[in-house]
């Protein structure tokens, strides 16, 4: 009787390891970033509480995610990602009286690892292992794109054409992505989730903002212009704190190197899970079941 118990529940667990390993979706949510421009009282810090809630823009993204382990998979995504800042609406008087803009429109390819450290198999206590719910920590690489614009004169103009600055920064920079999430499965087919993601970047121009302002004699008067935005002000504002304004000028700090840029966004998704074995329940479905013996030739007896 204990046998037949023991190789019931063993062939359970067999099941619950038939996998469903791949899952392929979308996600679609809000992004904002830790850098140079805008900001609130205090000067540059790379910490959520210096975020401008008001820039908070969008991202969209595709990705696909495969469960290699109980308690790891490796998701590798697609994401669009636009971020925002304007100086302007910063109590900083260093960086209100700089008065510079941005936006950048990202394009980002992450690959990350995640490790599940909670799992409720059984949402509800059914006990038919429908629907089930899984929180995790993440953390990976990721390469994108990078292409700051600043409003200057009614349009958008590309800041890296114009080495404001005299540094030919990269297009394609990498980052560091780590975060939390969690997700809910039903019918097994069908998980929502959710992810909040702090991206730290390996370049301090998402902003187009890292150092000193350049010699304005050494530039031409419409890149002159572009980099030096405090004459834009009106003359009350500029009388109005005449130290900020005259802390911005040639070779004077227009922005922090010490620190590099980084990108928070937080994501809604949806996937479709498809099934799948895993080697690891294929080893013990045939153990279980003798399917790894040696296979003996069978000789026919001739009379």
């Amino acid at each position: 009787m204990k046998k037949g118990l023991f190789a019931i529940f063993f062939v359970l667990s067999l099941g619950l390891n038939a996998q469903w390993l791949w899952e392929y979706g979308g996600s679609i949510g809000a992004t904002n970033y830790l850098g140079d421009i805008g900001g609130k009282e205090k000067t540059r810090r790379d910490f959520v509480s210096d975020m401008k809630l008001s820039k908070t823009r969008w991202n969209a993204g595709i990705f696909t995610r495969y469960k290699w382990r109980q308690n790891v998979s490796f998701k590798f995504a697609f994401d669009y990602l636009r971020v925002e800042g304007d100086d302007k609406l910063s109590t900083n008087a260093g960086r209100h009286y700089r008065n510079f803009n941005f936006k950048n429109d990202i394009f980002s390819l992450t690959s990350t690892a995640q490790y599940f450290f909670f799992t409720d198999p059984d949402l509800g206590n059914t006990y038919r292992y429908k629907n089930s719910f899984r929180a995790y920590v993440f953390g990976g690489v990721g390469g994108f794109y990078t292409s700051p614009k600043s409003r200057y004169q009614g349009d958008w103009v590309k800041m890296r054409d114009y080495f404001v600055e005299g540094y030919e920064y990269k297009k394609i920079v990498f980052g560091l992505p780590v975060g939390v999430g969690f997700y809910f499965t039903f019918n097994k087919r069908n998980r929502w989730g959710f992810e909040f993601n702090y991206m730290k970047t390996f370049t301090d121009y998402l902003d187009d903002i890292s150092g000193n302002y350049p010699d304005p004699i050494a530039t031409d008067p419409f890149t002159a212009g572009l980099t030096l935005r405090t004459t834009e002000l009106s003359v009350e504002e500029q009388n109005a704190n005449i130290g900020a304004y005259k802390s911005h000028g040639a070779g004077q700090k227009r922005g922090d190197p010490t620190n590099k840029d980084a990108i928070v966004y937080a994501t809604f998704s949806y996937s479709k899970v498809i099934r799948g074995k895993s080697s690891f329940y294929r080893s013990k479905h045939n153990k279980f079941f003798g399917k790894n013996r040696r296979k003996v030739r069978k000789i026919r007896a001739k009379f």
